[in-house]
């Protein structure tokens, strides 16, 4: 039996390379995924191992605010100078220095544009000197106030040389260096981790990057006599527990590990993709043994008459899924390994020329690959390889043709998967589900996807019936129309396969699209500027602007009111909650359309604060009420409440007095809005507001329509992204059609040649095929874009609450699903109609 499965097996190469090709891409994105994390996880436990080489002990003020990596950009609290002779005084402490480090210095290029950095920081520090890890290799270090020296990435990057005079942003606006020396790292390194570094003087560095004098981001020494653990231990003892103490070893993991976090979450995302393309590749696997099975009736009945039992028939078809899913993995996994080197080699190049640790296959890819493309392969062959083994021996001896099992079983079956799909969703949407949301969430797509494959048989028949009547003009037509659905389960199957990918594409389209039109709608509501002052941000910090400019705006003729906002992360009342401080109060109610519904919002003193109705309630307060505010910066301060005004989408939930920003992570505004008086010309205002913003290159003006459509653009990124990697279930769905026309071919060879002998010319045949094939994808491709749209709508109305409360359809992108659906059938059917038309007439007659 074995030797007759072995033979049965390599007498079909053809079929087994399209059946385990779909096991092969997704069994790429599982080890692919593993591959990636693995190397980019060790590149960045190296560069911050480098980082911190020269570190034996680190001493760090405990930060005010705690922010996520989510969240913006944490703020270590500075440390006072006398820090440095407290640590120094320590016995075994040595090259004891004060350290200013801090994210936000951004130069200004040769172009007249800030440098971007899209996660590496953008570091501003004091020059320490040259040591063993960081080498000048041009010029020398800066002595004047008004000199820098960078990296070599950053020169390149920004294009300038020593001696040019360059822009440098930091947390006050625009100043003029002269670039006195360019450095490097040791082993000829541009950079460590791709981070764009620009060093002042001290002075300087302390007072730009954090704010006031005669203080340091940290203290650090190394061990002279001692080891680091020793020497940080009577550290701690010395500067008491206000202090984070820990050794370079410690600093090292901790960074790497809150960017490990980071990858962790992409490998979900990757390991979520590949688990769309496992499912599509299911449908593709089931559907091809089911064709098997059927086109192997006699074979598999011959040899049940002399002698094979039924375990033995289920061990063929089973032996012949282990081999088809031992060469995928095998296949897949090399694939992956491939795969997962270059997204590593694209994400060090994006991240500024991240130096890669060595490529390495960590055991959970290799398993995954082989646990995945076994399991995945052996249950799509399960169900076949039962009705393989029910086939009765005396179908050796007549004509046997598969007959039409009844739809009651699968109706029933699919009408109750979709159900718990449908109760699960429910639950995840309507926010019930506890700590499991996203799973229960995801549990419910698939058992929905499942539900409406099961029930896809009972429908495909008169809905593809209806479809092909609009080929039925010729008599290849009316033959590609009955072909296509005189077999309802294998098209229902061929059809899910295409109908998962082309569903999720539109529930995502629908869900980013509903947001896109909800926040237009609100924002055209609600915000009554005629300009908007707003940047894209060059790394983890808002773009930011000159407060000046503010002041400028609003005296040019014809502006009404100018508004500044800042923003930061604080903690109110013992919870950690996002700010806004306003440079004009009274914008809250002739911009943004609050209305007081206690006490004064027109006005704030210094020590007042403003809040929304929701966060006024959620947290008891009232008119009068005193609330302890910490910011990133500066001691933490009581305000008290002066005004409640009705909560929106666009209204912040805390308002504090613009003294307050003097404390904010970022003291500058990060947007502006100015008001127009009524008669007056945008494109008169605009290029004054123009010229005032030229020593911030990260901002611009826009007039409220171009801001709106600034701000909802962001959201075509992920659905780019999306789409690209959605794409990959819809190519196995192609595979997926070609298998089934090529298999059906195979299965009536004899039909054709009976077809072809009565008349039926070679282009006629091609075109019965491709009308087959293109009837099957759009109605797998319109199944998909209704079921898509229903969970995509489903989505929106959950999401009333958080802001998205319009639903919009696609419905240019449907359109667009359903012309490239008949493409995809075309395509699909180009070797399949080769092959049919290519079957020799009387050997197809005696085929048997």
């Amino acid at each position: 039996m074995f030797r007759a499965t072995l033979k049965s097996l390599l007498a079909r190469k053809l079929r087994l390379l399209l059946s385990g090709l779909a096991v092969v891409l997704g069994v790429m994105f599982v080890s692919g995924a593993f591959v990636l994390t693995d190397t980019l996880g060790r590149s960045f436990d190296a560069v911050f191992a480098d980082a911190y080489a020269d570190v034996d002990v680190n001493v760090a003020a405990k930060p005010k605010v705690a922010v996520s990596e989510t969240e913006g950009e944490q703020v270590a609290a500075p440390v006072p100078a006398s820090l440095v002779e407290r640590v120094r005084a320590v016995p075994g402490a040595a090259d004891v220095r004060g350290v200013v480090a801090a994210d936000g210095a951004r130069l200004i290029g040769s172009n007249g544009k800030v440098v971007t950095s899209f996660g590496p920081p953008q570091l501003g520090e004091n020059w320490l000197g040259e040591g063993d890890l960081v080498k000048l290799r041009e010029g020398r270090g800066p002595q004047a106030d008004d000199e820098i020296v960078v990296n070599a990435a950053l020169a390149k990057a920004a294009n300038v040389k020593v001696g040019d005079r360059v822009g440098v942003l930091t947390l006050s606006p625009k100043q003029e260096f002269t670039l006195v020396g360019v450095f490097g790292y040791s082993g000829g390194r541009d950079s460590v981790g791709g981070a764009n570094e620009v060093a002042f003087t001290t002075p300087v560095a302390q007072r730009l990057m954090l704010g006031k004098p005669d203080v340091f981001s940290t203290v650090t020494a190394r061990a002279d006599g001692t080891t680091p653990e020793a020497l940080r231990d009577a550290v701690s003892r010395t500067v008491g527990g206000g202090y984070d103490v820990k050794t370079g070893d410690q600093l090292a993991d901790d960074a790497s590990a809150g960017l490990k976090e980071g990858l962790s979450f992409f490998n979900k995302i990757l390991l979520g993709f590949a688990a769309v393309a496992l499912l599509v590749g299911t449908f593709l696997i089931l559907n091809t043994f089911s064709i098997i099975v059927a086109q192997r009736t006699r074979e598999l009945a011959l040899m049940r008459a002399i002698g094979a039992s039924g375990r033995q028939v289920i061990g063929s078809v089973v032996l012949e899924a282990v081999a088809v899913g031992l060469i995928a993995s095998v296949l897949g996994l090399a694939a992956g390994i491939g795969v997962g080197a270059l997204l590593a080699y694209l994400f060090g190049k994006l991240a500024g020329g991240l130096t890669l640790a060595g490529l390495g296959v960590p055991p959970a890819a290799v398993i995954g690959a082989f646990a995945v493309g076994l399991l995945i392969t052996v249950v799509a062959a399960l169900l076949p390889a039962l009705r393989a083994a029910r086939i009765p021996p005396i179908a050796a001896m007549q004509d046997v043709a598969t007959p039409d099992r009844p739809l009651t079983k699968v109706t029933v079956g699919g009408a109750v998967v979709t159900g718990i799909g449908a109760v699960l969703l429910f639950v995840g949407l309507s926010g019930n589900a506890g700590g499991n949301t996203l799973a229960t969430i995801l549990g419910g797509v698939l058992f929905a996807f499942i539900g409406v494959a099961l029930l896809t048989p009972v429908i495909s028949r008169p809905v593809v019936s209806l479809l092909g009547a609009i080929f039925s003009w010729s008599v290849p037509g009316k033959l590609g129309r009955l072909n296509s659905g005189r077999n309802p389960r294998r098209t229902a199957i061929t059809a899910a396969a295409l109908m998962v990918g082309i569903a999720l594409v539109t529930g995502v389209t629908v869900i980013l699209d509903s947001a896109k039109g909800s926040i237009s709608a609100l924002a055209e509501d609600t915000i009554k500027a005629e300009l908007v002052i707003s940047g894209a941000s060059s790394g983890p910090r808002p773009a930011s602007f000159d407060a000046a400019v503010l002041e400028k705006t609003a005296a040019i003729p014809g502006v009404r009111l100018v508004d500044g906002e800042y923003g930061d992360m604080a903690t109110v009342g013992g919870k950690r909650t996002w700010v806004a401080a306003s440079s004009n109060v009274a914008a809250l109610e002739r911009i943004f359309g609050a209305k007081a519904t206690a006490g004064d919002i027109s006005r704030l003193a210094p020590d007042q604060m403003l809040l929304s109705s929701d966060t006024a309630t959620s947290r008891n307060l009232s008119v009068g009420s005193t609330v302890p505010v910490q910011l990133s910066r500066g001691e933490a301060r009581t305000y008290t409440v002066s005004g409640i005004y009705s909560s929106s989408q666009l209204t912040n939930p805390v308002v504090l007095p613009p003294q307050a920003a003097a404390d904010f992570a970022i003291p500058q505004p990060i947007q502006g809005f100015v008001q127009l008086a009524p008669g007056t010309s945008v494109g008169a205002v605009q290029p004054q507001v123009e010229r005032l913003l030229a020593d911030s290159p990260e901002v611009s003006v826009a007039d409220r329509a171009a801001f709106i459509k600034q701000q909802t653009s962001q959201l075509d990124t992920p659905l780019r992204m999306i789409q690209i990697l959605l794409a990959l279930a819809i190519v196995i769905a192609v595979l997926g059609i070609i298998n089934t026309l090529a298999l059906s071919v195979l299965e009536r060879t004899r039909e054709l040649g009976l077809l072809r002998a009565i008349g039926l010319r070679r282009a006629q045949t091609m075109r019965m095929i491709t009308v087959e094939a293109v009837v099957i994808s759009i109605f797998g491709a319109l199944l998909g874009v209704v079921v898509g749209t229903g969970l995509g709508a489903a989505v929106v109305r959950a999401l009333k609450d958080e802001g998205i409360t319009d639903l919009v359809l696609p419905w240019g992108q449907m359109v667009t699903f359903l012309v490239l659906a008949a493409i995809i059938g075309v395509v699909a059917a180009v070797l399949p109609a080769i092959r049919a038309a290519r079957i020799n007439v009387l050997g197809a007659i005696a085929h048997d």
